[in-house]
């Protein structure tokens, strides 16, 4: 039996097109500092493929924020650690139920996006920024050598949560994230994204960016094929990208209220 979340608000999020699957944002704190996190309930373990932790089955995913209060606290190989540990236990949850992911952009601008094709149905719940941390890859360098040394996280982090109705093969979860990550790149080129280190190229996502890939269970249409010419490729793709759009101008728009608040 799963353990209710603690929390002192939350704000349900709809996801009409998708059965046996609750979302909200949960506002609470974590270390005692005041934060909020996407958190997705299943209501059986589910499979998923996360850039973070790898295969796994779950009863939750979740994107949490990371203020910049927090962020001092955590941002080490061992203040990381931590916290992935005690940010499941401050929403009441027990680290090995979830999977998550982290960025510096707060769950109220993140943006859905759902996608249909008779019985196949696609969702995608993003957060995105990209003014300070965008780079293109194979272009720019990177600088941190995974040592016992701190890091930074940047407020330009893309994080991308896709769910599906039909059961995904292992094989089709890895193709999903080579999908997404395509129409990610075509959001921020649409946009017009530059490299923060290279302004004179186009931007193809950040340095932090996180992608859970969690599978549906129709298990009597399993899709075995997630690429660009098949039509569960397309509904993935068209979520993503549609997310990512709307995800990266919500955090502008904020961006740009708290600025002109000054």
């Amino acid at each position: 039996m799963k353990s209710d979340p603690v929390a002192f608000k939350e704000k349900k999020i709809s996801i009409k097109e998708l059965d046996h699957v609750d979302a909200k944002i949960v506002y609470h704190t974590c270390q005692g500092i005041d934060t909020n996190t996407l958190l997705v309930a299943f209501h059986e373990k589910r499979h998923v493929l996360s850039t973070v932790d790898g295969f796994r089955k779950v009863s939750y995913a979740g994107n949490s924020y990371i203020p910049p209060e927090l962020e001092k606290l955590v941002m080490t190989l061992k203040g990381y650690k931590r916290y992935e540990k005690q940010l499941p236990q401050s929403l009441g949850i027990k680290p090995g139920q979830i999977t998550f992911m982290s960025t510096g952009v707060n769950m109220d601008d993140l943006a859905i996006s759902q996608e249909t094709y008779k019985h196949l149905k696609v969702c995608c719940i993003a957060t995105a920024g990209a003014k300070h941390n965008a780079l293109r890859m194979g272009t720019d360098t990177g600088d941190w050598v995974e040592a016992k040394t701190n890091f930074e996280l940047s407020t330009g982090t893309i994080n991308t949560l896709l769910l599906t109705n039909t059961a995904l093969t292992t094989g089709a979860m890895a193709r999903a994230i080579m999908t997404a990550t395509e129409a990610k790149t075509a959001a921020l080129q649409d946009l017009n994204y530059m490299s923060t280190s290279t302004p004179q190229v186009q931007a193809t996502g950040t340095g932090t960016d996180t992608m859970i890939i969690v599978s549906g269970i129709d298990q009597q249409n399993t899709i075995h094929y997630t690429g660009g010419h098949t039509k569960m490729g397309e509904l993935i793709a068209k979520a993503t990208k549609t997310a990512v759009i709307q995800g990266l101008k919500n955090f502008e728009k904020t961006s740009l209220l708290a600025k002109n608040k000054f």
